[in-house]
């Protein structure tokens, strides 16, 4: 009985709420790439960069030509890319709470991933490459901080940045941002099938990622979304699943119906301005806590092997919460 009281009295994602104090990992260093890069003597840079090259293999790997040097030179003074440097050298003075962040992610990734070895990890400006902010690759971690300043930057006005991504460019989202491109190389999609049911439940499982990597983060954070679009989507969960089921969406093919609930954006065109983007993601993440609960011994890494979008919604018995 007791047992049955304790089960009753979960909710979706007590699971992944996992002990990882015992997971020895050092505190992540952000190499600050940026930083260093910007306040070079660009009167004698081939020598500037040759001095730099131990610290930033990465990025200074490869011979120094003339060729290289001259690029290198026209980023450094670019004007653009130096206004970016300057509101990121205020804005991130510290990066303590993002080492921190990266840190406790990383230990949960090695309590899910035996072997996992925390990447390097560097800060840069990429000149507002706003499509990839986070990058990861070859166990390197690369964080374009200038697309982090905070919502109300001027340069993000001058770039006519659409209000709604604006709204992510804060600092908040750094380390789910870099977990959910971690989830892409670690977990690469298995060409699922072409239902919205299949596409959601693979969308779902990013934030199902990033959500056992990051368990004590506002649900916010990892959706991406604001307080208030988070708060929508709970609020109207039930009725986003009535309106999926009623219009015989679970099984459609269309790209349209791909683009209506999965497409990035203000809002999602079927519901209120109010409605956050992306609800088909919210839902395909619901289904998996929801089928993690139901099924206590199908571990993490099995559900996001699953390929069965059917047979993780029929195990799920998903009920959307009132």
């Amino acid at each position: 009985m007791l047992m049955l009281a304790l089960a009753a009295c979960s909710s979706p994602g007590d699971r992944l709420k996992v002990d990882v104090s015992d997971i020895g990992m050092p505190e992540t260093v952000i190499r600050r790439y940026d930083r260093d890069l910007f306040r070079l003597n660009t009167t004698d840079l081939k020598n500037e960069l040759e001095q730099l090259k131990s610290q930033y293999p990465f990025f200074l790997k490869t011979n120094l030509d003339s060729m290289k040097i001259l690029a290198m030179r026209d980023y450094l003074e670019n004007e653009r890319n130096k206004a970016f440097f300057r509101a990121s050298d205020s804005v991130f003075r510290d990066m303590s709470e993002v080492s921190s962040g990266l840190t406790d992610a990383f230990r949960h990734m090695a309590y899910y991933f035996k072997g996992f070895k925390a990447p390097r990890v560097y800060s840069y400006i990429s000149g507002g490459d706003y499509q990839y902010p986070v990058q990861f690759a070859d166990s390197v971690l690369l964080i374009a901080i200038d697309c982090y300043l905070g919502k109300g930057c001027y340069l993000y006005k001058d770039d006519q940045l659409p209000l709604y991504r604006e709204r992510r460019a804060d600092r908040v989202y750094i380390v789910s941002d870099a977990m959910g491109a971690i989830f892409s190389a670690v977990c690469p999609s298995d060409f699922p099938g072409n239902t919205l049911l299949d596409q959601m439940i693979q969308a779902g499982k990013r934030i199902l990622f990033i959500d056992a990597m990051m368990p004590e983060t506002s649900g916010f954070v990892k959706m991406g979304y604001t307080k208030e679009q988070y708060e929508w989507a709970a609020k109207n969960e039930e009725h986003v699943w009535a309106a999926i089921i009623g219009n015989n969406l679970l099984y459609n093919t269309s790209g349209q119906t791909m683009r209506t609930f999965l497409s990035d954006g203000p809002f999602t065109a079927e519901f209120s301005k109010e409605s956050p983007p992306r609800l088909g993601e919210y839902i395909g993440w619901r289904i998996l806590l929801q089928y993690m609960e139901r099924n206590p011994k199908v571990s993490l890494l099995e559900i996001l092997k699953e390929r069965d979008g059917q047979k993780l919604l029929t195990g799920s018995a998903y009920k959307p919460q009132k």
